[in-house]
């Protein structure tokens, strides 16, 4: 079935485990034996070890000797489900970029055979949580400085504030994962986001045969995505594969090419585009944009590219003040395209000669198409991480958020360019194939 991603439900939907009130889970509240003491029967009691309560027996995992029901013994619950072939993407939603790689990931296993859906992490906190956390992100940003400091002095080592965040975020999910696992099971689960990581991790013991996976796009991955009882790591540069293992020395680790969604690979002929959207041929055209937030100074850069005679598609993603100021320049600058948040990217890459846009999955997006990258530095912690890793592969620059240093970049950048008038991209098959192998690894061959 396709993929759904979890909506914020309103009203509540009974069921929604984003929804159900739960309390933080303890080994002694669920007395499940564990599979090497074999498997168990509703109504088979357990006698523990002298000295030891019952649940703190099950809970060190020591085998236990069975006995008819009586007194001084309890009830062993009947044993969670096994894996039923399915898969669980767990993603979160701080900006798109989780978002877009889940929808990746999910084609693939779904032309695999599988059984996909979708689920947000944060969202899964309940209450204000998921909300919360994309605010105090937000709030970081915003502040030059703070989020830098709070990534590299935090996140990147594993420092105390950071991991009692993990620890925080887990509490409230692991409860909501036990019961969606429970209620539904899974083959696998592919983590795109760390918190869900983190709580999959935590789960993974409890569900015999569960593949656990982490799939993570940043050059260096920091603490929160690395935990003991993932089975195998996806990342995309051999410099993210030694960030894990800084953690995980013993850690099963791929090398795959970033997924990127289908219509990227479909994208038209720069003069199909062209004409589609109404841009002279051979007029100079860029496409500017900032990820789903629109971090910069994106209205005064459109507006100083427009005067120096370049056409410019604006997109403002979910920002609406920004969509709204973008909107109300293109009145007075016809040079000017703006754009909400929209699924015609791939159409609006290939009617540029350029992409300017922050360091995030769009830089992929973009080489899909054969399209250059003009990067803006203002995604702080991971994002300067990530922009130097696309800088390394090459096809691209970086240049200030100021409006008239960024023009100047712009216009130095055209006059190097050529863009094709054909898609130029690899292939689909090269990520296709590398997700395959991975799975493999961990004896996973779906559609088989």
């Amino acid at each position: 079935m396709v993929a759904e991603f979890a909506r914020r439900p309103d009203p509540a939907r009974p069921g929604d485990p984003a929804q159900v009130p739960t309390v933080p889970f303890r080994p002694q509240d669920v007395p499940t034996a564990p599979d090497a003491a074999g498997p168990s029967r509703a109504g088979t009691r357990i006698w523990p070890a002298a000295g030891r309560t019952a649940a703190q027996a099950v809970a060190r995992g020591e085998p236990q000797a069975t006995a008819p029901l009586g007194a001084h013994s309890f009830v062993v619950p009947t044993a969670r489900p096994r894996p039923s072939g399915g898969a669980l993407l767990l993603t979160g939603s701080l900006g798109m970029g989780h978002h877009v790689i889940a929808q990746a990931c999910a084609t693939s296993l779904e032309a695999r055979q599988m059984r996909v859906r979708t689920l947000d992490s944060l969202r899964m906190l309940g209450g204000p949580g998921g909300r919360l956390g994309e605010a105090v992100f937000r709030a970081m940003v915003a502040v030059p400085g703070l989020y830098d400091a709070f990534h590299f002095n935090q996140l990147r080592t594993g420092g105390r504030l950071a991991t009692a965040i993990d620890a925080t975020s887990s509490r409230f999910l692991v409860p909501r994962m036990r019961d969606e696992l429970t209620r539904e099971p899974v083959s696998v689960i592919l983590s795109v986001f760390a918190t869900g990581a983190a709580a999959t991790s935590r789960v993974k013991p409890d569900f015999p045969g569960l593949i656990t996976v982490v799939i993570c796009t940043d050059v260096c991955p920091h603490r929160l995505w690395v935990h003991q009882n993932t089975d195998l790591y996806l990342v995309t540069s051999q410099t993210a594969m030694r960030y894990v293992r800084r953690f995980h020395p013993r850690a099963e680790v791929a090398v795959v090419p970033t997924p990127v969604r289908a219509p990227f690979y479909e994208a038209p002929t720069q003069r199909d585009a062209r004409l589609a959207f109404g841009i002279p041929l051979e007029a100079n055209c860029v496409l500017l944009m900032s990820g789903s937030w629109g971090l910069g100074p994106l209205v005064e850069a459109a507006e100083a590219m427009a005067a120096a005679g370049v056409w410019v598609f604006a997109v403002a993603g979910h920002n609406a003040k920004l969509a709204r100021r973008l909107a109300a320049l293109a009145e007075r600058e016809h040079r000017v395209i703006p754009f909400g948040f929209t699924d015609r990217i791939p159409q609006l890459m290939a009617a540029a000669d350029l992409v300017v846009t922050s360091s995030g999955d769009t830089c992929s997006e973009a080489r899909v198409v054969g399209r250059d990258l003009l990067l803006l530095d203002v995604v702080p912690g991971h994002g300067r991480d990530n922009l130097q890793g696309e800088l390394e592969k090459g096809g691209a620059e970086v240049a200030g958020p100021g409006p008239r240093a960024l023009t100047r970049s712009v216009l130095a950048a055209l006059d190097r360019v050529r863009p094709p008038t054909s898609r130029v991209a690899r292939g689909p098959q090269e990520w296709e194939d590398a997700f395959g192998t991975a799975l493999a690894q961990v004896g996973l061959a779906p559609g088989r």
